[in-house]
């Protein structure tokens, strides 16, 4: 399989000693920085603490072993949380596990059938757009937790949230409060300060001890979870699978797939620019599938390329598949021996973590950026993508975005695509200009510019049919494509001349519109003597027509 290349493979043919202990260095720091975000998204997510500790080491693993990335770090990501709190609320663990399942069968196929390169076609204002909503649903989402809040009901949509939490603001509890500003400042200024030193983890650490040697009234993960547990990860496979099943979770699985291969292979390309390799897409999709799969399989979260662990695991050392195993191996000895003293983090310190990680996804200056910058289409896509991933969820988002994209680039296509008579045509630069040229009477000449497609191809008809010359010539030159309907206009076009006794004439036919010229046809309707390569030649035939009449 020319296609399955992993880098672990690759990388073993140089590999040294020195390079291991370097990879050994960078995956214990990136486990490190991983162990307490890790129980922070699996929160976030809806299930229990231990489940994202179980998605980092299982897909982690996996997934450096398989990828087409050197030095990508998976697991679970703030991307993933609103949707799979979404779907735990809705559809229960099970149907999160056989969604995460069929997800990664997806990731695979995408991978076999080399659908690596297309999604370099999703436009980057919905990548953005989503990026910044998903970020905002993580903050909804945690504002609960940070201010200590009790809640009258238990919303699943992030407007829902936010209503609640408006309505429960009354019940806010200061000493959570407390201890979320102290997390957040020790992960703003830490980095300033000590840049080595994972941050996250030390928030937690304090965090814990301030509430249990004053004996905080705040709630911690033992309050929320208390059997915790430091158990492996252990085989699990979904009891309740059917066709009905199967269908119903298709929506869900398809989000997870797309969501997991745009935010994997954006990481790739970061890690590449990182440290000047290339990835295999394609490979890399295999591997975030099987990775998805065994996640599932073994009781965690859906899992994609991290790109804060993967550029700390750079930053650290890390070059080869290596120091992404590591960081897996590390994290299962850390859930085996540290879990039970997880009980003891607190809710607004493991809320304030996810702030931090929402405002590090937001790419908010992107969105201003954008905002300022762009096109009235772009922007308008952009602020689209991002209103429907807050207030529905991110399925609606990404295909009303791409569909409204799809629909905005048709229309400036077509904007860009003229059809001119020559007597309009003022280009002072083009050696091929009316003023250059003898038209003989009764001859008009369109010059077409653009691809003629859908978007375009009724101007062509429109134009055409108001001509009252005995000959017409449609210039080409500057036509790159022609699709279908592009064809059915020329079909047009030929009857309306038939009818009117024009005679059409085509100059300098490009290759690609030639070939459909002769695939449907029209070739052999126009003759071939009526194909001119130059405006020269069609000017001579014109002329020689209209002498014969």
């Amino acid at each position: 399989m020319k296609f399955f290349k992993p880098s672990f493979f690759i990388g073993l043919k140089n590999y040294s000693k020195k390079q291991f202990v370097n990879d050994l260095i960078a995956g214990i720091i990136v486990a490190i920085i991983a162990l307490p975000l890790s129980i922070a998204l699996a929160i976030a997510s809806g299930v229990g603490p231990a489940v994202g500790l179980y998605t980092a080491i299982v897909a982690g693993f996996v997934c450096s072993f398989l990828g087409g990335s050197s030095v990508q770090i998976s697991g679970p990501t703030a991307a993933f949380a609103t949707i799979v709190a979404g779907i735990v609320a809705t559809k229960g663990i099970e149907g999160l596990a056989i969604a995460t399942i069929l997800a990664g069968i997806m990731l695979i196929l995408m991978g076999v059938f080399k659908l690596g390169a297309l999604i370099k076609f999703i436009p980057y204002t919905i990548t953005t757009g989503f990026t910044s909503g998903i970020a905002v649903t993580i903050l909804i989402g945690q504002l609960k937790d940070f201010f200590g809040l009790t809640f009258n009901h238990s919303p699943v949509e992030t407007l829902e949230k936010l209503i609640e939490v408006v309505k429960c603001f009354g019940s806010i509890n200061l000493w959570a409060v407390l201890v979320g500003l102290i997390a957040l400042a020790i992960l703003i200024f830490l980095p300033k300060l000590l840049p080595r030193v994972p941050p996250s983890l030390v928030a937690v650490i304090v965090c814990a001890l301030v509430v249990g040697l004053f004996d905080l009234p705040v709630n911690t993960i033992g309050t929320l979870y208390p059997d915790i547990s430091s158990a492996p990860p252990a085989f699990t496979f979904p009891k309740n699978l059917s066709l009905a099943t199967i269908t119903d979770l298709l929506p869900d699985a398809f989000t997870i797939a797309i969501l997991a291969a745009v935010e994997s292979l954006l990481s790739c390309v970061v890690a590449d620019g990182m440290v000047g390799t290339r990835h295999n897409s394609n490979t890399e999709l295999i591997a975030q599938g099987v990775g998805n799969i065994g996640s599932a399989l073994f009781g965690g979260i859906p899992a994609t390329g991290a790109i804060a662990r993967t550029a700390a695991n750079v930053k650290n050392g890390g070059r080869t598949p290596v120091s992404g195993m590591v960081h897996a191996i590390v994290l299962f000895a850390m859930l085996v021996i540290l879990m039970p003293y997880a009980k003891l983090i607190p809710m607004p310190a493991i809320a304030a973590i996810l702030f931090i990680t929402a405002y590090n996804m937001s790419e908010w200056r992107e969105f201003v950026g954008i905002i300022k910058a762009a096109p009235a289409t772009d922007y308008l896509v952009l602020i689209a993508t991002f209103l429907l991933t807050v207030i529905f969820d991110l399925v609606v988002a990404i295909v009303a975005g791409l569909v409204l994209a799809l629909v905005l680039f048709m229309k400036k296509m077509s904007d860009e695509t003229s059809i001119e008579g020559w007597k309009t045509v003022n280009d002072e630069n083009d050696p091929e200009a009316i003023r250059f040229k003898s038209v003989p009477r009764n001859t008009m000449v369109y010059e077409i510019t653009g691809p003629i497609f859908f978007g375009a191809a009724d101007k062509l008809t429109r134009v055409i049919s108001q001509s009252k010359n005995k000959v017409v010539i449609i210039r080409m030159r500057s036509v790159p494509v022609i699709d279908a309907t592009g064809i059915h206009s020329f079909e047009a076009l030929i009857k309306t001349c038939h009818k009117k006794g024009i005679t059409l004439i085509m100059s300098h036919v490009n290759e690609k519109p030639m070939k459909f010229f002769h695939k449907a046809g029209i070739y052999e309707e126009i003759g071939e003597e009526n194909f001119c390569d130059n405006i020269d030649d069609a000017l001579a035939r014109a002329a020689a027509i209209i002498e014969a009449k």
